[in-house]
Parts: C-alpha cells; sequence; structure tokens
C-alpha cells in the first residue's frame, strides 16, 4: 500500500480546518509533521490535494473527489481498532440536530442508544438547519436530525417523523379568548418567531408565505426557551413545534390559537453525507430513530 492511514488522517484533518497549524492542534503534531506528511503524499502519487491560498489550504477538485472515500476508509479502520482491542464495535457516533429536536426528542433516543451501547462515545451539537448541512457537508458530524428541508447537493436528506407547529400566545393576550385567527388577525399581530436559517423559521414562513410582507415581526430570537418567556410576557403571537410547548399549553401558561385556514404541519428529517458509507454507530442510531 503506497499510502498510511495517519496520512489519510492528516489530509482529513486539513481538509476540515484548511489550516496545517490547526490541523497539527487536532493531531497532537508538530506543523511540520503535518506538512511533512501532506507532502509525502501528494508526492508519492504525484498530485494536488489542496490549493494554496495565502495562508489557507483549499481543497483542489481531485481533494473533493477522493475525501468523502477517505472519510469512510478512516471510520472503518477505527471500528477494526475497537474490534482488535475487543470494545464496543458501535464506536463513536457525531450528531448534530437541531434546537427542537435536539432538546425535546433526540436526547430521550441517545439515552435509549447508549444503554444498547454503553460503550459508545457519543457527541452532539445544536445549530440551526442550515448550520447542521455545513457541518455534515464538512463531514464534522455523521447524522444531523433537523426540521428544515434541504436541497444541498452532496447530502441525503430523508423523512423521518411528522411534526406540526402551533401558534400561541399569553392567557392575558387579546387574541387568546378568539375561537380563531383569520388573515387579517394575523396581519395585525406582533410575531416572535426564530431567526431566519432554522427550519422553524422556514416552516413558519411556508405556511404564511402569502403574507409575509404584511407581518409584522417583532422579535427574532435564537432559542425555543426565549420565545416562550417573551409570548408568556405578552409581546406578541409566538410559533413553535408542537412538542416544544407541550407542558406550557398543557399547564394553561400558554393558550393555542386556532388558525384554521393555515397548513403547519412539516416533517423532521435525516441529514448524511450521501457519498460516505454510514458508520455501523450511524447505523444503529438511525435505526433506533426510525423505530422510537
Amino acid at each position: 500500500m503506497r499510502y498510511s492511514l495517519r496520512q489519510l488522517e492528516v489530509f482529513l484533518a486539513v481538509a476540515r480546518s484548511e489550516s496545517v497549524s490547526r490541523a497539527a492542534t487536532e493531531l497532537a503534531m508538530s506543523q511540520s509533521a503535518v506538512s511533512g506528511s501532506l507532502a509525502d503524499l501528494e508526492s508519492q502519487f504525484d498530485i494536488q490535494l489542496f490549493d494554496r491560498i495565502g495562508k489557507r489550504l483549499q481543497l483542489s477538485e481531485l481533494g473533493h473527489r477522493v475525501r468523502a472515500r477517505a472519510e469512510a476508509l478512516c471510520e472503518q479502520a477505527h471500528e477494526l481498532e475497537a474490534a482488535f482491542e475487543s470494545t464496543n464495535e458501535v464506536g463513536k457516533l457525531r450528531l448534530g440536530a437541531t434546537l427542537t429536536i435536539g432538546n425535546y426528542v433526540a436526547v430521550p433516543i441517545m439515552a435509549r442508544f447508549l444503554e444498547q451501547h454503553p460503550e459508545a462515545n457519543v457527541m452532539l451539537e445544536i445549530a440551526n438547519t442550515a448550520e447542521i448541512a455545513r457541518k455534515v457537508e464538512n463531514f464534522e458530524i455523521d447524522v444531523g436530525l433537523v426540521e428544515g428541508e434541504l436541497s444541498n447537493a452532496g447530502l441525503a436528506v430523508t423523512p423521518w417523523r411528522d411534526d406540526e407547529l402551533v401558534v400561541f400566545c399569553a392567557p392575558t393576550h387579546p387574541y387568546a379568548k378568539k375561537r380563531s385567527l383569520d388573515d387579517d388577525a394575523l396581519a395585525s399581530a406582533t410575531w416572535i418567531v426564530r431567526e431566519s436559517g432554522s427550519g422553524t423559521r422556514q416552516s413558519f414562513d411556508h405556511a404564511l408565505h402569502d403574507l409575509l410582507s404584511k407581518l409584522r415581526i417583532g422579535f427574532e430570537l435564537q432559542h425555543t426557551e426565549a420565545i416562550k418567556s417573551a409570548a408568556l410576557a405578552g409581546l406578541g403571537l409566538g410559533c413553535l413545534s408542537r412538542i416544544a410547548v407541550a407542558s406550557e399549553l398543557e399547564r394553561g401558561e400558554l393558550v393555542r390559537c386556532k388558525v384554521p385556514s393555515r397548513t403547519f404541519s412539516r416533517r423532521f428529517y435525516f441529514v448524511t453525507h450521501e457519498k460516505k458509507t454510514p458508520s455501523a454507530a450511524a447505523r444503529a442510531f438511525l435505526a433506533l430513530c426510525r423505530s422510537a
């Protein structure tokens, strides 16, 4: 074999960080050792894996083509190493989830996953849909769990489960006693919504697409708890996943506003890299999600 797994690890670390110094820190190597390993790999095959742009290293066309295969090969090597050491073959799992899924859906499934695979090493990142997609594209996470629809080239997006948004307000809000809200009421309200790039905001915009130019967006907040708190304070109408406000609605702290003329149903999705073979850990986690 004309290359080593360590050379592939160096290649992938530089690809993730676009920097020799940051890759060296990640791999606990000296910068000269990282540069030498990368140069040896390129020299062995007379290729160029990166384009040098100032101090940054960007993947060349060839680098882009081989990256997914290198990621898969290193993942399989780590699984084989775990098997040799007689540890759990499931190994490492890097998850990314949007705010609603991460806070209300993913953690209980992760708990069940760890019960079945107690030696697994699971990491969870919380971000909005756009950021999760970017991290999957960049091989920083293995599986993304998102609320928004995606059409990014190179990503495999698979429907998972149904969800719906609900419109809500404080019990003291004038709309709390209305039987339903028509378009005029929706346009007259002050709204408290998620930021652009989030799956919840995407679904909200889709449901009210023809009213967007008329809506009064009072607050754009990045966290569901902040939106609920603002609504509780009487600052306007909120719109979040039903599972995110279920407890507050049940206790009567928030009131659901019926909007019969609008459809707020949506789906959650799995996101993986279409060119990377899922690891044993990813396959086991996805199977558990589907059965949950």
